[in-house]
């Protein structure tokens, strides 16, 4: 892929913070950008000197091993110069704030910063500090766009199409921040949402969203097209959100008994790391036939890739695009 093919490709955004927002025809940019990288990671040679010279941050506040280096791979095969900021040994720990770190970053002239962080809202304050490009890695229980992207494609991909589908997304919606990017995408490009949850799973906002919500799995998946399970995150429960995890996988993970309320072809889909075992049962996932996880996660390098090059190379943000 050379420099060319960049020339009559413009994503009108300096950052990518989040899906809200977004026009269909933004995301279909970005959809249709990451599609044409999907050949190019199946071939022997991988990379493409694209984004020669440009240095990429990953600064990442909270541990993660997917999306970091997912991002890490989609910068180096653009030829990018990447580099993986260590915030647990860094000056953050030592009192540093959010603005003098963004004052530290912008004298190193990087040209983009994917940041996740715990807080919601960091990740654009942090992008007003700054002078390059940021992408949001995931902030709080607020957004994670290329989570959301890369599920689009994937769904994309395997349908054709994201209008008209029915999405049903099941578990802990209300610590998801990949269950709102997803509920902002799939609206915006003409699907239809169904939530399935406990009701405390279920965020006091959700009805304000433009779905539908559910409190019985059976009930919730009919007829669905893709069912996307969610990770509980206990790690970010205090009180009590559940009874137990035995009497949650009976009544809200995903098995064939529950499944066989969907549509016969139905897509499962997770974001990961999977809990086997409490929301989705391991020959579910595993069943090469109808779980696309695996395929999530290999789109996942395309999206940020194509992310990667339409921020980096934008002339609102010094590049040449």
């Amino acid at each position: 892929m050379d420099q060319g093919d960049t020339d009559n490709v413009h994503f009108p955004h300096r950052h990518l913070l989040g899906i809200e927002g977004l026009l269909p025809e933004e995301i279909s940019i970005l959809l249709d950008r990451s599609e044409s990288y999907v050949d190019q990671n199946r071939r022997a040679d991988k990379t493409t000197p694209l984004l020669h010279g440009r240095t990429i941050i990953n600064l990442f506040f909270e541990d993660s091993t997917r999306t970091r280096t997912s991002f890490e791979l989609a910068g180096k095969r653009l030829g990018g110069d990447m580099i993986n900021m260590s915030v647990a040994t860094s000056s953050v720990k030592k009192g540093e704030t959010l603005t003098d770190t963004a004052m530290t970053l912008n004298a190193m002239h990087p040209d983009v910063l994917v940041v996740r962080h715990p807080d919601s809202g960091a990740v654009k304050l942090l992008s007003e500090k700054v002078n390059c490009a940021v992408i949001n890695g995931g902030d709080g229980s607020h957004e994670h766009p290329t989570q959301a992207l890369l599920d689009a494609l994937t769904i994309r991909r395997r349908r054709g199409t994201l209008s008209g589908l029915l999405v049903a997304i099941c578990g802990d919606i209300t610590h998801s921040r990949v269950a709102r990017s997803n509920i902002y995408l799939l609206n915006t490009m003409g699907a239809r949402v169904r939530l399935i949850a406990p009701k405390t799973l279920i965020p006091p906002e959700a009805e304000r969203l433009g779905v539908e919500v559910f409190h019985d799995m059976e009930t919730g998946i009919k007829d669905c097209d893709i069912v996307m399970m969610l990770r509980l995150q206990r790690e970010r429960m205090s009180g009590n959100f559940l009874p137990s995890i035995r009497e949650y996988f009976h009544f809200f993970g995903l098995d064939y008994e529950k499944l066989a309320n969907a549509k016969d072809d139905a897509l499962i889909m997770h974001p990961g790391p999977m809990n086997r075992g409490v929301e989705i049962d391991t020959d579910v996932a595993d069943d090469v036939g109808r779980s696309v996880i695996r395929e999530q996660v290999e789109m996942g390098v395309a999206v940020r890739m194509a992310v990667l090059e339409l921020l980096a190379l934008n002339p609102d943000n010094g590049g040449n695009a």
